[in-house]
């Protein structure tokens, strides 16, 4: 983005186009109030000034032909008490496709320009009123599919991040000012090198406890707030009719999957979605896992051993009425590298085996719960299992720690990496420049997290991720 063009005045229509009760253009920049000036009059008719922050009921209309566009409510909002920090204006007209096509094709002609994705918020950012992180919250919010991951987007938004961040940052910034002056005066003051020594031993120590143990951490929750952010993604396997698409319907609470006695029923991957503790939870039925497939159902096969790679966790399926095969055996080949539950389902069945033949079969962790999708009780009990153990633990951590996005992970895992190497030299009785830069280098990664130095292709991708009006 050319930032000449962040001298300009933006406009945008803030809310879905559609026909709606309300509809929302903003305005920011400098000739964002003349712009408002030209456009608006008083229902009253008077020529008042318009007040900062107070909403003002009148007309828009046209400025060549005088003819009304609309009736609205707008708002004048003076910098640097906006979003923005730049001078704000916001109408409030009627929604629908017509009347705010009008409206910002007015403003357009009375100075102001279309914004481009996510333009409002890299001014805010760019502005000084939020950082990257906080930015980057903006579209995790408005992205948000469930009340988990809304709630730890506003963590994000309110500054819990940064507050950790710039900790980090201080502490990491006392040890490598330490060091050099360690490394500058030791030998202009020989009989205090022992006394600074220890001091210098105090602050290592200090770091390890206070920002590399707590880094470490964070990158251990990458996953848990991926989940939050993305929802979970449940795959239901098994050989065919062992009740996987009884299971889909059961955890829907409706019949999105055909279920018949014939076995191999499913021969593509069938997805579908529910909250489970206020997170998304994507739940994928698959084609059955057998010994002899026709062409169909071996492209059903691979497609269901693709969706097991991606799964946060896997359902296995073993029919408890009937004897274990070695279809059941090619099946636990399939999900015994990833996180899975195994299902005894139908239990309302007489058994065919018992639970220590599971055990001594497929030897492994994984929990074991024995169900019948046909009984609402069972599928309550199961889901309960799955919250308890896959989103109420997470989210517990989640609520009290920061979980960093992808971009953030990366810039985590590269200060842990400098942190590391500072370490090994230190401890190593190394105390050069080079350890002094491995500080600075994972100092510089916590900043990019923030945003301190500007990267014109990184806010590039990041801001265009949002929607024009954002």
């Amino acid at each position: 983005m050319d930032f000449r063009l962040l001298q300009d005045t933006i406009c945008a229509i803030a809310t879905p186009i559609g026909e709606g009760g309300i509809g929302l253009i903003k305005i920011s920049g400098p000739d964002a109030l003349n712009v408002a000036t030209q456009l608006f009059r008083h229902r009253s008719g008077a020529d008042k000034t318009l007040e900062s922050h107070r909403l003002n009921y009148g007309w828009i209309i046209n400025p060549d032909t005088r003819e009304i566009v609309d009736e609205v409510l707008l708002a004048y909002m003076a910098a640097p008490g906006t979003y923005t920090r730049e001078d704000v204006v916001e109408i409030n007209c009627h929604s629908g496709y017509a009347v705010l096509d009008r409206i910002l094709r007015l403003v357009v002609a009375c100075g102001a320009r279309p914004a481009e994705p996510g333009e409002f918020t890299r001014r805010a950012f760019l502005n000084g009123r939020i950082d990257l992180s906080q930015a980057e919250a903006v579209i995790d919010i408005i992205r948000s599919r469930s009340e988990q991951a809304l709630l730890l987007a506003n963590r994000h938004l309110r500054g819990d991040f940064r507050s950790v961040i710039e900790s980090w940052r201080e502490t990491i910034l006392q040890v490598q000012s330490r060091i050099e002056a360690f490394i500058d005066f030791a030998e202009d003051i020989p009989e205090e090198a022992e006394q600074e020594e220890h001091a210098f031993r105090f602050l290592l120590d200090e770091l390890r406890r206070d920002v590399m143990l707590p880094l470490t951490e964070a990158l251990l929750r990458y996953g848990e707030g991926r989940m939050l952010r993305e929802g979970l993604t449940l795959v239901l396997v098994g050989k065919p009719n062992v009740g996987k698409s009884s299971t889909l319907n059961a955890l829907l609470g409706k019949d999105r999957a055909i279920v018949t006695a014939a076995p191999g029923t499913t021969r593509d991957v069938i997805e579908d979605s529910f909250l489970l503790s206020g997170v998304q939870v994507r739940v994928l039925d698959t084609a059955g896992i057998r010994n002899q497939p026709d062409e169909i159902e071996s492209c059903g096969i691979e497609r269901t051993l693709r969706s097991v790679g991606e799964a946060d966790v896997v359902l296995w399926l073993i029919d408890h009425s009937r004897p274990l095969t070695s279809e059941d055996h090619k099946v636990y080949d399939a999900v015994r590298g990833s996180r899975y539950v195994v299902l005894l389902n139908k239990s309302d069945l007489p058994p065919a085996f018992g639970l220590e033949k599971v055990h001594e079969k497929f030897a492994g962790p994984a929990p074991l719960l024995r169900i019948s999708a046909k009984a609402p009780s069972d599928i309550e009990r199961l889901k309960t299992f799955l919250a308890e153990t896959f989103v109420r633990k997470p989210l517990e951590r989640c609520r009290s720690e920061i979980v960093p996005n992808l971009r953030q992970k990366r810039c985590l895992e590269e200060a842990a990496a400098a942190l590391s190497r500072a370490e090994e030299l230190l401890d190593s009785g190394a105390y050069g420049e080079l350890a002094g830069f491995e500080l600075q280098t994972s100092r510089k990664q916590l900043e990019a997290i923030l945003g301190w130095e500007n990267d014109g292709d990184l806010l590039d991708r990041i801001f265009s991720q949002f929607c024009v009006g954002k």
